[in-house]
């Protein structure tokens, strides 16, 4: 690999940002919520597959600041809201793995009317395909674009003689680096190594498991296909042809249903034609927890390095990323979510690997060489922010989270979920 020749400029930390964070909705019992989704006045707040997962959605921010300060606003919203509720008080579970889980009855599906019903009767295929239980997997997608100011800068100091045809390299390029380094996401944000008996077993409820896994939604008991796509990067038209391919052979019902650590999305409607004649706006990375020990699910600092790690990405030229190295990403995702990273091996070519913890080292200091020209303080908090989750591992998410819940993973997470929402309520009065 090798930075692209290019002069880089200021505007590069320059972008836009949005998130979208998955919960679920309990009641002070801490069970999955059986009323129906109480937020139909606010199209921030949207439901995903069942009536107790709410989807918290934000506009485009011009900031990480902005962009955490809207989360949190919609959060505290939605938190004060259920707080509320005449039928009972209810929280938000702020974890990826659910609660206590009684029988798919604690997992209705979204009901929707109308012109809409498609989404309803959509839900219902994937429960059938999947099952309901990984439906209640929760987590975060972040959302980035480079401004346009920083994208004309770069297109002058190219050779491209298009703009459009520029800008969609530039962003397939970035989404070909995201699945080669999606292991890094995923070991740097895992947040969830306990989970609660009844999600294997119903007969198990109440039983904390601490399982092989730091993160489930992102390991081989996650939210997959049954198949690992393998998609065509040469350029945009190829990328959504080999996409629709899939729908066209039945393999996918939906494109909607390509369970992929990174998504290129356009301006507006987000379909295959739009993407294809509109090119790239943006892209989306979904692979986040939800992360317990931060109040609204993430940490400033991880939506930060997220960005440094796009803006790094998009400067490493490969060759277009070949079949089996999709294969090998997708091996090494899951690979990254397990939870003794001592024995984490990721696959790096041919027969050749190398442990989680010294290629992460050596990722994040090839960032800091590469940051260095900007010479931000910021930003080297930001990076030995993550060294330290690596260097320390009582420092990672999941060694913490592990002893903040010795009295038990749902006692604890409702506990959490609890005195968060007193004090939203009370700082609101």
């Amino acid at each position: 690999m090798a930075v692209q020749n290019q002069l880089i400029n200021q505007h590069i930390l320059e972008g836009q940002f949005g998130l979208e964070k998955e919960s679920l909705r309990v009641d002070e019992g801490g069970f999955l919520s059986h009323t129906p989704h109480p937020f139909d006045d606010l199209v921030q707040i949207d439901r995903d597959f069942c009536e107790n997962q709410i989807e918290i959605i934000t506009g485009v921010n011009d900031s990480v600041d902005g962009v955490y300060e809207e989360l949190r606003s919609l959060h505290n919203t939605a938190v004060e809201r259920l707080y509320h509720l005449e039928t009972g008080r209810e929280y938000i579970w702020n974890c990826s793995n659910p609660p206590y889980v009684k029988s798919d009855d604690d997992i209705p599906i979204a009901k929707f009317h109308g012109h809409l019903k498609g989404k309803e009767l959509y839900r219902e295929y994937l429960s059938k395909k999947y099952g309901k239980k990984k439906m209640l997997y929760s987590g975060i997608h972040f959302n980035f674009s480079f401004t346009k100011k920083y994208l004309e800068q770069a297109f002058e100091k190219s050779e491209e003689k298009d703009f459009r045809a520029f800008k969609d390299h530039l962003y397939l390029n970035l989404a070909q680096n995201v699945v080669r380094f999606g292991w890094l996401i995923v070991y740097l944000t895992a947040a969830s190594p306990l989970m609660d008996g009844s999600f294997l077993d119903y007969n198990d409820l109440g039983k904390d498991i601490l399982s092989p896994y730091a993160s489930g939604r992102c390991s081989e008991i996650g939210y997959w296909n049954d198949f690992v796509p393998i998609l065509d990067y040469s350029n945009l038209a190829s990328y959504t042809d080999s996409i629709q391919e899939y729908v066209d052979l039945g393999q996918l019902k939906a494109v909607g249903e390509l369970y992929y650590p990174v998504r290129l999305k356009p301006l507006g409607d987000n379909s295959l034609e739009n993407l294809k004649n509109k090119g790239v706006n943006h892209i989306e990375l979904r692979n986040i927890d939800l992360n317990p020990l931060a109040e609204i699910g993430i940490q400033k600092e991880d939506i930060h390095f997220l960005h440094l790690l796009l803006v790094y990405l998009s400067t490493l030229e490969f060759e277009t990323i070949a079949d089996f190295e999709q294969v090998m990403a997708i091996k090494n995702i899951k690979e990254a979510a397990r939870f003794n990273d001592k024995e984490i091996l990721i696959e790096t070519g041919w027969d050749q690997s190398e442990n989680i913890r010294e290629l992460t080292l050596q990722i994040l200091r090839q960032m800091e060489i590469f940051f260095s020209q900007f010479n931000c303080k910021e930003i080297e908090k930001l990076l030995a922010y993550q060294k330290n989750k690596v260097e320390n591992t009582k420092e990672r998410y999941v060694k913490k989270i592990m002893y903040a819940f010795e009295e038990g993973y749902v006692t604890h997470g409702l506990h959490q979920s609890e005195a968060y929402a007193k004090k939203v309520v009370t700082d609101n009065v």
